[in-house]
């Protein structure tokens, strides 16, 4: 009896996500010792921006130098080869990549850091619904709140891997994450939040280190 009450109060208190990744994969990657991975994110729509850290959260957990895989920070790249992946002038397509290696910077400064893969990162998360609410009141007898609220959250990420060495698309990876938060008011707000962003950017960095050496161990 003990231990389905326990298991059940974890879910509760973590909130509740799924998450779904799926990939195309054109070839399978190959990083040598000395290759690097630059992880950006998308920024040209109107309408969104890839956030920043959900970026940062995909590098944190892809770079593992042990295995061979080597993340240079986005903003850290962005500057090195400013101004050609600003968001307004950064390639939108692989096959960009060939007209921007005729600049003797931009090439010189790939080779001089062993990039091996660009990895774009385009999407967002949002919040899709919301229901309940909390009132709180103060009074000579003290302060509380009382009520129920939750909110849905939806994470909706693709990423496109560029291999710039051989110039063409090796695959695409997708990660799509749902999740509910609540907050039960008893006096105190007590948040109960689903971290969909960050097991979005877990999947997805999983599934990226799957990709980018599936043999589990750098190539010599």
């Amino acid at each position: 009896m003990f231990k389905p009450l326990l298991v059940a109060t974890i879910i509760f208190i973590s909130g509740c996500t799924t998450v779904v990744i799926d990939e195309y994969r054109r070839s399978d990657g190959e990083l040598a010792e000395g290759d690097s991975v630059v992880i950006l994110g998308r920024r040209h729509s109107s309408e969104y921006e890839t956030e920043p850290d959900l970026i940062a959260c995909v590098g944190r957990e892809l770079h593992n130098p042990e295995l061979g895989v080597n993340i240079i920070p986005e903003q850290d790249f962005v500057d090195l080869m400013y101004p050609w992946f600003e968001p307004r002038t950064a390639p939108m397509h692989v096959r960009s990549l060939d007209r921007l290696m005729e600049n003797e910077k931009v090439r010189e400064r790939m080779e001089t850091y062993g990039v091996k893969y660009i990895v774009w990162i385009d999407g967002s998360t949002e919040t899709t619904d919301s229901a309940g609410s909390i009132s709180c009141t103060i009074s000579t007898g003290g302060a509380g709140c009382f009520g129920f609220g939750t909110w849905d959250k939806e994470s909706d990420y693709e990423a496109a891997v560029w291999d710039f060495r051989d110039r063409e698309l090796s695959g695409k990876l997708s990660a799509d994450a749902k999740g509910t938060s609540y907050m039960p008011a008893i006096v105190v707000p007590i948040p109960l939040i689903a971290r969909v962003q960050n097991n979005a950017c877990k999947g997805m960095a999983l599934q990226l280190q799957q990709f980018l050496m599936p043999s589990g161990t750098p190539s010599s």
